[in-house]
């Protein structure tokens, strides 16, 4: 799972508090236009130090560019409203942050959008990747734009780093982390990897994870070795470089390798020992929390009914992330996308849900692994009343 720099968000911190935060959109104005993913690990990537998925809901190949977002549709009346049908209503523009290139976990999106249910909430939604993914959570706190994707981990990090950010819903209910190893190295625990090599992205959650499903599984962390790979993970494995790898998610990192010819054994963290999490959340800035939750109400509706479609339809789903994006490897997401959707809601009573038990629960394994100040609130890094 991907990552942004401590000193970056630092250095945020410092602007917003001497600067003030700028409000979030609410004019229409001119579309920014959509720029290309720059190549990184299928891992979507986080927010601080840890210092690339998610995740996202992050790589063994090039990101393909993003696609230019569809122009949006023509304003219509709002609800209830006597507004002549020639006089159209002006619709709120919102922004949102992909944390990665186009890919299945954001087909419930380009679906609320293309059926009209946006529009149908009064709002003109652009989807788009930032030049840099990494920066989408730094754009959200500056309120650049309206929302963002990001991670439970990074969340928590940035409020440790005075961001002011939180987390609107959950997209993904469960974990996608895991260590993979190559299924000819019958490494299938994590108790097998004392004396070997495991490549990680670098990030210091990473570590984390690993130290604790070794424990678990009682081996000893510091019989192994770990050799930081960046986001080429699937390639460090596959061409023998590490035994092993963490980072990777079993939607789609596992697809990856096997599509490649190389069948993996995946260990998912929270199989030993790691406290379950939100892998993929949707964030707004404090300051449209408190001053536009009912913008946010809206668009969760829409983007509730929008996964709910691509739940139900996996084939309309990815015909359009496709339509919109040809450059999706359409071959992995038919295998990934049904093996992700279900955890859209899995364990939750409404698409988007979220509690304080866990939000608390995980914030604490952070602290204990020293990965989180310990004066971080998780209460505060999250808006429990806005989605269902």
């Amino acid at each position: 799972m991907p990552n942004r720099p401590l000193a970056s968000l630092v250095l945020l911190a410092l602007l917003l508090a001497a600067c003030g935060q700028p409000a979030a959109p609410t004019a229409t104005p001119q579309p920014a236009a959509p720029t290309a993913a720059p190549p990184a690990s299928p891992t979507p990537a986080p927010a601080v130090a840890p210092a690339a998925t998610a995740t996202p809901p992050a790589a063994p190949t090039s990101a393909p560019p993003a696609a230019p977002t569809a122009p949006a549709a023509s304003p219509i009346p709002a609800a209830g409203t006597a507004t002549p049908a020639a006089t159209p209503v002006a619709l709120t523009r919102v922004t949102v942050a992909l944390d990665w290139y186009p890919w299945a976990n954001h087909t419930g999106l380009y679906l609320a959008r293309e059926r009209g249910y946006y529009r149908a909430e009064g709002l003109d939604v652009e989807l788009y990747v930032p030049a840099n993914p990494e920066d989408g959570l730094k754009l959200v706190a500056a309120g650049r734009d309206t929302f963002g994707i990001s991670y439970q981990t990074d969340v928590l990090l940035a409020r440790g780093e005075g961001v002011p950010v939180k987390s609107v819903a959950a997209l993904v209910q469960q974990p996608l982390n895991t260590i993979m190893t190559l299924k000819t190295s019958n490494i299938t625990r994590p108790r097998q990897l004392e004396g070997k090599k495991i490549g990680t992205a670098g990030l210091p959650s990473d570590d984390a994870l690993l130290a604790t499903m070794l424990a678990y599984d009682g081996a000893d962390p510091k019989k192994v070795e770990t050799i930081n790979v960046g986001f080429d993970l699937v390639p460090a494995l596959i061409g023998g470089k590490v035994d092993a790898i963490i980072g990777g998610y079993w939607v789609h990192e596992s697809i990856l390798a096997e599509l490649q010819g190389y069948p993996v054994n995946v260990m998912r963290v929270e199989e030993y020992g790691v406290p379950p999490y939100y892998e993929l959340v949707l964030i707004a800035s404090d300051q449209t929390v408190a001053r536009q939750a009912d913008l946010i109400r809206r668009f969760l509706r829409a983007t509730a009914r929008g996964y709910a479609d691509a739940g139900a339809d996996h084939k309309a789903a990815l015909d359009l992330l496709v339509k919109v994006n040809p450059e999706t490897n359409r071959a992995m997401e038919e295998r990934g996308l049904p093996l992700l959707a279900p955890l859209w809601t899995r364990g939750a009573a409404y698409f988007g849900q979220q509690t304080a038990a866990r939000w608390q629960a995980y914030a604490d394994w952070m602290k204990a692994r020293g990965i989180l100040k310990p004066e971080v609130n998780p209460a505060e890094a999250v808006a429990l009343d806005l989605a269902g």
